[in-house]
């Protein structure tokens, strides 16, 4: 469900019943995240292509739980819900740890992650704050601090991609009015070996 007009799964033709076919989930669901695009399949290939390849590739070298993590972190400071929802229950199946995922929760939702997060993946949370909700403010010690902490520029990237990834997409789903009926809440394109494998389980 979406304020802007969506194409079904089952009434989706030519390219854009291509990229269903490879973004679906169980029972041909197709997240409302991407059903959004439906009126223009070109930026929903575009969407996956950046999707998979900050958050679910295996060249990243960062925990896929943590780069989750900043994802839900980072919905939760743009008010999004939905990827918040989304995010939220991936990296609990991720964590595989109920009172683990309770605490992130909690640490998230009073933005105190000095509690959940040790100083080297706390200040990687703090950096994608900064660039969230003051980006203008954003200095060369914001990155240089991060290397001093025990990053190397190779994770730096991927903290700032998955930021901006995350950027991206609130701002679709919130903009055109997105929310998760309909949606198998928690689904993912695992096959990190596999960019082209875009499928949701």
């Amino acid at each position: 469900m979406s304020w802007i007009k969506t194409i079904d799964y089952n009434e989706a033709k030519g390219k854009l019943k291509s990229l269903y076919k490879r973004v679906k989930g169980p029972n041909d669901n197709v997240d409302n995240v991407l059903m959004i695009h439906s009126l223009r399949p070109h930026t929903l290939e575009g969407h996956m292509v950046l999707y998979k390849a900050v958050l679910h590739h295996s060249a990243n070298t960062l925990p896929k739980w943590y780069l989750e993590a900043l994802g839900v972190y980072i919905s939760h400071l743009n008010h999004c819900k939905y990827c918040f929802d989304h995010h939220f229950a991936g990296l609990k199946r991720l964590l595989n740890d109920d009172i683990k995922a309770k605490q992130f929760l909690e640490a998230v939702k009073s933005d105190t992650l000095d509690s959940f997060f040790g100083s080297k993946y706390r200040s990687g949370a703090i950096y994608a704050k900064k660039l969230t909700l003051n980006v203008q403010d954003i200095e060369e010690t914001d990155f240089t601090n991060l290397i001093d902490l025990g990053f190397s520029e190779g994770e730096i990237l991927e903290i700032n991609q998955v930021t901006s990834y995350f950027n991206y997409v609130n701002r679709s789903v919130i903009g055109l009015g997105a929310s998760t009926k309909g949606d198998i809440i928690g689904l993912s394109p695992n096959e990190n070996n596999d960019p082209d494998n875009w499928g949701h389980s």
